[in-house]
């Protein structure tokens, strides 16, 4: 979801009715802070030793909720990659106030003027985060790998640790390509690229979408795009091994709860194809869609709005817990293989109880019963929370998409249609902006502009794939409608299929 810099006037008050309609909490309960802060006093190291191992953190510039921190060396042909994940457990009583208050947010919400975190900062960005240069307790994963970076071995125990660094994305990118990185950082590459090598060989997908902001500049709003860098997706390979591992461990066990997640519907795919088409990046027939994706230019701003097209396509995801018999599904579709959410238990509640199911198990210890109690319970609560994000970040694209255009009523666009409905119906491959389309008696759809990169609402004949010429009726930040009416073919006139 894109940021917004100092977000003012009519977007600024938008964005923060967005908050108020989903009621979005501003603090937490003092019941909440007061355990928040007795806890932090309370709680105690474990007693394994760690902090003779250089873990650093790599997050983006400014981070305070720090979840990883990572440490890789050779061994063998291989080599062995240690992954510190934040000891939230040791902060939070099962049933107590920040417990419940917890299961109440389900994960921190991201907006794009600021952030509803899932607990009391006194935790989330104090006692728990991996701070450079703090003793820390941690879930410390071990995974020896073999020459191509296949797990041989994991093993998993609460130790504490000390991150001897906090980097910036940036930073590290730079290191690594001056070669002035550590010997742990360099092989983060090589790890990285033959984790990538993996997963494609798998059929899996990575969606690593650009960094976006939303400027004022001269009275005019403008979307700043910035491209990923490739250790952004060299990192994101360690939660993907970690959490491919737990689920594994897991369903060995017959207990905890994964990341599912279904292939694309066919009908979802063709719209992709169509709108990927008028960005000018095609979809090559035969290619499957995690390579097509690995293959995109993340400097050209069509291969980044792709990118983000690309979110159609890792729709519903949702958590399958068990306890006894293996679940019916067990694969994330874009991992391309069983998958949990592992390594972010600041910021999402799941991965608490991922946590401490996997140590147990790994320790060869019974899963505590308030774990095993809660998981039939977590799926419900976490797709509540998911639902809240989804609407959250909907709303805030919307209200930023009305705000790009607000000043551009009555212009005209070349745009090609990328869904359509029929007369007096539903659009038949459209998504909820169509649901929303003023004047259900009129064939409508939702159109793909390049310039700027806005998927809107139009209203007129128009059949799915059609370069189009539209007229811009409607940018309403306050209420994030856009809407155009259809002129006459576009400067491309015919199928963008």
């Amino acid at each position: 979801m894109p940021r917004v810099r100092r977000p003012t006037d009519g977007l600024g008050a938008a964005l923060q009715l967005i908050r108020e309609d989903l009621n979005l909490p501003e603090s937490f309960p003092p019941e909440v802070e007061r355990e928040a802060h007795d806890v932090v006093e309370l709680a105690e190291l474990p007693e394994l030793d760690l902090t003779s191992i250089p873990f650093v953190t790599i997050d983006p510039e400014g981070a305070t909720d720090l979840d990883q921190a990572v440490h890789l060396e050779r061994a063998g042909d291989g080599m062995r990659v240690r992954y510190a994940i934040a000891d939230v457990p040791a902060f939070v009583r099962p049933g107590g106030a920040v417990d419940l208050e917890a299961r109440q947010r389900g994960q921190t919400m991201y907006a794009p003027d600021g952030r509803v975190p899932l607990h009391p900062t006194a935790i989330s960005e104090g006692a728990a985060s991996l701070l450079e240069g703090q003793l820390r307790g941690a879930y410390v994963w071990t995974f020896e790998l073999d020459a191509a970076a296949t797990v041989t071995g994991v093993t998993l125990e609460r130790a504490r640790i000390r991150s001897r660094k906090q980097y910036s994305y940036t930073h590290v990118q730079a290191a690594i390509d001056s070669g002035e990185a550590d010997g742990s950082l360099q092989l983060l590459k090589e790890f990285g690229l033959k984790r990538i090598e993996l997963e494609r060989q798998r059929g899996g997908a990575s969606l690593n979408r650009p960094d976006e902001e939303v400027v004022l500049e001269a009275g005019r709003y403008e979307l700043v795009r910035r491209s990923p860098l490739p250790v952004e997706e060299w990192n994101a390979q360690v939660s993907l091994m970690t959490g491919m591992e737990a689920a594994g461990i897991m369903l060995g066990e017959g207990i905890g709860i994964l990341r599912t997640m279904p292939e694309p519907f066919p009908d979802t795919l063709d719209q992709f194809r169509r709108q990927v088409a008028a960005l000018g990046c095609p979809w090559p027939d035969g290619q499957p869609y995690g390579e097509y994706l690995r293959n995109l230019d993340r400097n050209d701003p069509r291969g980044l709005a792709v990118i983000h097209a690309a979110a159609t396509l890792f729709r519903g995801a949702g958590y399958t817990a068990f306890d006894g018999a293996e679940p019916e599904q067990t694969t994330q579709a874009a991992v391309a293989a069983p998958y949990a959410h592992a390594t972010a238990p600041l910021r999402r509640l799941v991965d608490r109880f991922v946590l401490v199911t996997c140590e147990a198990l790994k320790s060869g210890r019974e899963v505590p019963t308030w774990v095993r109690e809660a998981l039939p319970t977590l799926p419900k609560i976490m797709s509540r929370s998911d639902g809240i994000a989804s609407r959250l970040e909907h709303a805030s694209v919307d209200a930023i998409e009305a705000a790009l255009l607000s000043d551009r009523v009555g212009d005209q666009f070349d745009a090609v249609v990328i869904a359509a409905s029929e007369k007096g119906g539903g659009p038949t491959a459209a998504g909820s902006r169509a649901s929303r389309s003023v004047g259900a008696a009129v064939r409508s759809g939702i159109i793909q502009l390049t310039d700027p990169v806005v998927t809107a609402n139009i209203e007129g004949d128009v059949e799915a794939g059609q370069a189009v010429r539209a007229t811009l009726v409607t940018a309403d930040i306050a209420t994030g409608t856009v809407l155009f009416t259809k002129l006459g073919n576009g400067s491309g006139a015919g199928s963008a299929a």
